[in-house]
């Protein structure tokens, strides 16, 4: 999961440099954003699920 992870951040850096750098493709620099909210929202349920498995007695 956590190489899953990687990618997408990898990803949404990519095309978020493209989306920058070059002319008329300013979409994929939206993309990278909506890739990148989405990856961490996937670790944030990730990561709840794994804390409330491990309760404090």
């Amino acid at each position: 999961m956590l190489a899953l992870f990687l990618f997408l951040i990898l990803a949404a850096i990519v095309l978020g440099l493209l989306g920058v750098v070059l002319k008329g493709v300013f979409y994929l620099l939206v993309i990278g954003v909506v890739v990148f909210v989405a990856d961490l929202v996937l670790l944030g349920a990730r990561w709840s699920r794994r804390s409330h498995r491990h309760l404090v007695r």
